[in-house]
This record gives structure tokens, sequence and C-alpha cells, in this order.
């Protein structure tokens, strides 16, 4: 096996030899060969044979079942993104997680406060808003008059009859408005596989399919990906166009992304931001 191999056997055996090796009985004798669990070991805490560990990890056998994957991922103490890469690597889907997390972790609390007066929010895996900063209701309007449920990216993309987007008071127009949009299609679909009990996740996507025509369309096509940065302008009522990057960062295994947009230090923008920063009412 080189450090280069990256197959199903070869990770199998690295996760393998991390482990810990058990407690030697009192008196149990001759020196152990591997350096984490033994073979034997692991099969026993999974619940497979010994003989089916070896094929997989000598490549013989390459599509172990799901319960086979989950009795090892268990045996082995993966965490979840080494646990879905086992998934992955044996042919599977993972499973999907029960519900979107709208939790901020502590770590990522401090990321956020560390990123000063820029204009930032959170928001789920599935699109809704979560938290903001002041500079970010400066720029785009305090979004805390909408009701929690239309607080939504994709409402914004994609309009449908009842529902009102919450993010923006003022109109906010992409660069590339039609490649924007097949991004959050096509993210939306990535995350509804990850989610697929969610019931919020599952009604949104009901009424965007049965409400909006362009939605339904693009989800028709079955593009899969994410939708990680945009260009935008924010037709401010105060000071006018501001034209902002949007990127969009991922944050913890619960699938937040937070959003941040920035203009080019010492541009019209930049100064325009910082003169709504400053307007903007203190916390």
């Amino acid at each position: 096996m080189t450090t280069a191999d990256t197959s199903l056997g070869a990770t199998l055996r690295m996760w393998r030899d991390r482990l810990s090796p058990p407690q030697p009985a009192r008196g149990a004798g001759g020196p152990r060969r591997a350096a984490g669990l033994r073979r034997e070991e692991l099969a026993e805490l999974a619940g497979v044979s010994v003989d089916y560990l070896v094929r997989l990890e000598q490549g013989r056998a390459t599509t172990p079942s799901a319960p086979v994957v989950a009795a090892l991922a268990q045996a082995l103490q993966l965490s979840r993104p080494e646990r879905d890469h086992l998934y992955r690597l044996a042919g599977l889907q993972p499973p999907g997680d029960r519900a979107v997390s709208g939790r901020i972790s502590p770590g990522v609390q401090r990321v956020l406060q560390r990123l000063g007066e820029v204009a930032v929010a959170v928001f789920t895996a599935d699109w809704h808003l979560v938290w903001w900063n002041r500079s970010w209701a400066a720029l785009l309007g305090d979004p805390s008059g909408a009701a929690p449920e239309d607080r939504n990216f994709v409402y914004a993309r994609f309009p449908v009859p009842g529902r009102r987007s919450g993010l923006a008071a003022w109109p906010v127009q992409s660069d590339r408005p039609e490649a924007t949009d097949r991004a959050v299609v096509a993210d939306l679909r990535r995350v509804v596989t990850q989610y697929p009990d969610d019931p919020r996740l599952a009604g949104l996507l009901r009424e965007l399919l049965d409400g909006n025509p362009e939605f339904a369309r693009l989800w028709r096509t079955g593009v899969v990906g994410e939708h990680v940065e945009d260009r935008k302008t924010v037709h401010h009522p105060l000071v006018g166009e501001i034209v902002v990057d949007c990127d969009v960062l991922s944050a913890g295994e619960d699938g937040l992304r937070i959003v941040v947009m920035t203009a080019a230090a010492g541009s019209p923008d930049a100064l325009k931001l910082e003169q709504l920063r400053r307007a903007a009412p203190s916390a």
C-alpha cells in the first residue's frame, strides 16, 4: 500500500491502524504486530467475518452493504465526514441527517465576531436566515420585520404566490442572474438528499415546484452543485447603487453557510458601505 492509495481497502487499513489496541489480558504473551487493531479485533467489533474484512482491505471485495459500512464506521469510531467518505468509497449514498440545523456553534460565533464590521449573515443548509449583523442590516435592510419563515434566500430568487422574501428591503440584482438561479437550484437538490426527512425542507421544495415554473424547469435538469459566490448590485435608498462581492463560506458539519458581502478596499462601493455602517444604529 502506498501513501497515495485512497481506495476503500487502503482507507480501512489506515483507520484500523490508528485505533489504540485493547488492553492485553493479564498473562497474554507475544508482541503485537498490528499498529492498532488487529483484523480479528475489528471484525469482532463490526460483526463481520475476518475473511470478509481481509478481502475488503485487499481490494478483492469493494461493494459492502450499507449495514456493513455502518457497522465498520461505528467500530472504527469515525467522525461524520469520515463516515460519509466511507459510504462513498463503497459506492453508497451517505445516510441523511434527520433535520436541518440552525444551531451556531461557539466556534462559528467566534469567527463571526472576528469578521468585525463586514456585512455578514448566517443561513441554514436550506437557506433560511438565522443570524445577521448590523452592517448586513444597514446594507440590505433589517430582516427582523419579516416573518421568520419568509427569511429564505430561495424565495428571493424564485417568488411563489402568498410568500414574500424577507431578506432585502430594496432591490438587489445579481450580475449573472441565470447562473445564480441554476446554482441555487443545484445547491438545493444537494441539500434535499442530505436531509430527506426534514419537513420544512420538504415543504419549501413543494412550494417552489408548485408555485414557480422557472424553479420547476431548472429542477428537472437534475443538476447538483453548490452556490458559492455572486456579485450583486444593491439599489440602496440612501447611497444609491452599491456593487458588492458575495461569498458563501461553509461552516461546520451542520451545513451552515456564512454569507459575506464586501467591496474592494478604497473603492467608491467600500466607502458607501462604511457610510452605511457608521449611520446604522448600534445593536
